[in-house]
């Protein structure tokens, strides 16, 4: 009887990965290559899907069966996964649901044209409605999980793993730092020498970006690139989907976001065979993911011995690119300055803005502090990390983000601790390969791929992210590791 639970488990979840697996192209679809007149009809039809899917994960025999299948002892770490994503699909009310997608939805309109127009006002009658479904989204949440916290039960849909305790002494640690850093490295960086603004054509900026997706070891028979507004990366082992966005007057940032949407697929598609379409088959978490994406883009892509590769690459295809060295291009990709728009920020400011919104928006959740406290305290955090005044400029400060308009609260801290990760696990890498940088400036990550597959992607959910850390480098998530990284590369010109 209990293998027979544990089985139709299985057999559950394996159908509902097969509906996922058609909401993702889908949604793919509608994002990059969907006429604009489809949307409506789209739409309705990922909706079924999705009901569909919702409904055989909360069905009535899926807690028989979960109850079966734990008594026997066996499958403990599967069964554990199915657990935690049965309980986050169960532990919300319809109507509470129905309240936050209307919310949400009005909000999120509204921001649209609100933030333009710089109208608070505006905006904080529609977000008040998602702050408070959002709360008791929380409250629920907590008492399903037994949190310590409101706001950490909506963390743990992101950064499972990762306790408000664990980000709070990471971030205190950078808090302490990443201020006085950012000035010595703004002393010290000079000014630039060169430009990268000039006319590249996009059809060859296509197949620049081909040609580097191979070279970090993306298979074009298992995946493709287009373009979208965003970035972004989705698919599985097979179908990998990457876009990026390319402007005719540069291409470093075309570049960046490939490479980083690269990390993105390849953790994907390189996730265990054995246990596909089951929860602990799944990418971890949001901080380990975003450990991928910002190793391939920060400590690959911007290496110098990378761009000294890349370098032929874009002056082979970019002729009006010629001009511009591998030094010229590496001062270009790192230069540090600092301003209010988060997606703009370079690598030592970047953990800054995302701390802000961390201390905001876990303060909202837990009650601390309200929505219309919101743009003082933003400013007076930006003053103090960044030294930039946003009082009532809300366009480019506290409402600039579209997370909060649906109620997306925890994922902001995946971005930095995914960061940290990843020069904690780079620098894992390098103690095991001296030649790193010889191997790059031929072109050659291979040896990264092995590595991450062996102690990363191999291991689906087997392990909790902190586990998943330890046993990878030897330590949990640690703040020094960044602050490491970009003393090196910032202070000291390493690499």
């Amino acid at each position: 009887m209990s293998n027979s639970a544990y089985e139709s488990l299985c057999d559950r979840f394996r159908e509902i990965d097969k509906l996922q697996h058609a909401i993702t192209y889908l949604s793919w679809d509608q994002m990059v290559m969907m006429p604009p007149k489809g949307s409506e009809t789209r739409s309705g039809s990922i909706a079924e899907l999705a009901g569909l899917s919702h409904a055989k994960l909360t069905a009535p025999e899926v807690e028989i069966w979960l109850s079966e299948a734990e008594s026997t002892g066996d499958n403990e770490v599967s069964i554990r996964e199915m657990q935690r994503v049965w309980r986050n699909a169960n532990c919300l009310p319809a109507e509470l649901v129905k309240e936050q997608i209307v919310a949400g939805s009005k909000c999120e309109m509204g921001w649209r044209t609100q933030r333009a127009a710089n109208d608070w006002k505006g905006f904080l009658k529609n977000f008040k409605p998602v702050v408070e479904n959002s709360r008791r989204e929380a409250a629920l949440r907590q008492q399903a999980s037994g949190a310590k916290t409101p706001y950490e039960a909506m963390l743990a849909l992101h950064c499972h793993g990762d306790s408000e305790a664990l980000i709070d002494s990471v971030f205190k640690k950078l808090r302490e730092v990443l201020p006085d850093l950012l000035q010595r490295v703004l002393e010290t960086q000079g000014s630039l020498q060169g430009s990268q603004r000039a006319e590249y054509p996009i059809e060859n900026q296509i197949k620049l970006n081909k040609e580097m997706l191979t070279t970090l070891g993306f298979d074009f028979t298992a995946g493709r690139l287009d373009q979208s507004m965003h970035p972004f990366s989705t698919g599985s082992a097979g179908d990998s989907r990457i876009t990026t966005r390319y402007e005719t007057d540069s291409f470093m940032e075309a570049l960046a976001g490939t490479a980083h949407e690269v990390g993105h697929a390849s953790y994907e598609s390189m996730l265990p065979e054995a246990s596909r379409g089951l929860p602990v088959g799944e990418s971890r978490n949001m901080c380990i993911h975003e450990s991928q994406s910002l190793l391939f883009e920060k400590q690959i892509f911007y290496s110098k011995a990378f761009m000294h590769f890349l370098t032929e690459k874009v002056h082979s295809h970019l002729s009006t690119a010629a001009c511009l060295s591998a030094d010229d291009l590496w001062k270009l990709g790192i230069r540090v300055a600092p301003g209010k728009i988060r997606v703009e920020a370079d690598e030592v400011t970047y953990p800054l803005h995302v701390m802000l919104r961390y201390e905001i928006e876990s303060a909202l959740i837990n009650g601390e502090i309200e929505a219309e406290d919101i743009p003082d305290i933003w400013n007076e955090k930006m003053m103090s990390y960044l030294g930039i005044d946003t009082s009532d400029d809300y366009t480019n400060g506290c409402m600039q983000d579209i997370h909060w308009t649906d109620g997306a609260f925890g994922y902001f801290p995946s971005y930095t601790i995914g960061a940290v990760n990843a020069a904690q696990i780079f620098s894992c890498v390098k103690s095991e390969h001296s030649d790193w940088q010889e191997q790059f400036k031929r072109g050659d990550v291979g040896f990264v791929r092995d590595w991450l597959s062996k102690q990363i992607w191999s291991k689906g959910c087997e392990l909790e992210s902190q586990e998943l850390m330890q046993s990878a480098t030897g330590s949990v998530t640690r703040a020094e590791s960044l602050i490491e990284h970009l003393e090196a590369r910032y202070l000291r010109g390493e690499y």
